[in-house]
C-alpha cells in the first residue's frame, strides 16, 4: 500500500511538471490589448476534517483532485481585475472515526467508533460538479505567464455520487443512499501564488450531514478544510 502511495504522489508530480513546461512553452497573442485569462485549472488537496462532534476524528487518507475551466471577464482597463466563472468537478474522499451504516428497518446509524476499535479502513467518498466563481486580480500583461496572482472565490457544487464504505475482519460494508448527507456544496476558497505554483484553500460553509445525531446522542458536525496546489493552463 506504502508503495503504491509512493508511485500515486511520483505520478502527480511528474504530470504537474509536464503541465509546467507546457505552459511556458506556449506563447500568447503579442500585444493583445483585449487578452484574458481563460483557463484550464487542475489541482490537487489535503482534506482536513472539522468537527466539533466529540471523538470524531480524521482516520487514515483524506485527499481529493479537482479540475474545470474558468472564463475571465477583465472589469477594468488594465485587464488585471476580473470576475471568473467556470465549471469544474472534484473528487474527495474523508477518512474519518464516523462509521455510516444502516440497522433493521433501514435507518441510517452514524456511530463514532472507539480508538480501540481494530478495523481496516473507514471512508466517504464523492464526486461533486461545481460551479466556480471567483474575483481575481493578478500582474499579468499580454506577453507573459509569470504574473502573481490572488484569486478569492465561491464554489456552489451538487453531488453527483457518493458512499461510505467501512471494512474490519468480519467483513466489508458500502453505503450510498445517506438521506442525511446534503448533496449541495457551498465553499469558499482562495487560490495564490507566482507562474506555475499556486496554493489553495477551501473552506466548507455547510456541514455535511443535515439533521445527523450519532448513535450516542451527539450533532453530526462534519465540515472540511481542504490544502493544497493548483495549476492553471492557459
Amino acid at each position: 500500500m506504502q508503495k503504491t502511495r509512493k508511485s500515486i504522489l511520483f505520478s502527480f508530480l511528474m504530470f504537474f511538471s509536464l503541465i509546467g513546461f507546457a505552459q511556458d512553452s506556449i506563447p500568447k497573442k503579442t500585444g493583445d490589448i483585449k487578452y484574458r485569462e481563460d483557463q484550464f485549472y487542475i489541482g490537487m488537496t489535503y482534506n482536513l476534517i472539522l468537527s466539533n462532534t466529540e471523538n470524531l476524528n480524521p482516520e487514515g487518507l483524506s485527499g481529493g483532485v479537482n479540475f474545470g475551466f474558468i472564463r475571465d471577464m477583465p472589469i477594468n482597463e488594465k485587464r488585471n481585475i476580473s470576475i471568473g466563472v467556470g465549471v469544474g468537478a472534484t473528487l474527495d474522499q474523508y477518512g474519518s472515526s464516523l462509521k455510516i451504516s444502516k440497522n433493521e428497518s433501514d435507518t441510517n446509524l452514524f456511530t463514532v467508533l472507539s480508538d480501540t476499535l481494530n478495523y481496516k479502513y473507514n471512508r466517504f467518498q464523492t464526486a461533486v460538479i461545481e460551479v466556480p466563481i471567483q474575483f481575481r486580480w493578478r500582474t499579468s500583461t499580454s506577453t507573459s505567464y509569470k504574473f502573481w496572482r490572488a484569486y478569492v472565490g465561491f464554489n456552489v457544487g451538487y453531488t453527483i455520487w457518493y458512499r461510505s464504505r467501512f471494512k474490519d475482519d468480519t467483513g466489508s460494508y458500502s453505503a450510498t443512499n445517506i438521506s442525511e448527507y446534503d448533496k449541495l456544496r457551498l465553499g469558499t476558497t482562495l487560490s495564490a501564488g507566482y507562474n506555475k505554483f499556486n496554493f489553495y484553500v477551501y473552506y466548507s460553509l455547510n456541514p455535511f450531514y443535515k439533521d445527523a445525531i450519532t448513535t450516542d446522542g451527539q450533532k453530526v458536525d462534519f465540515k472540511t478544510l481542504k490544502l493544497g496546489l493548483v495549476f492553471y493552463i492557459l
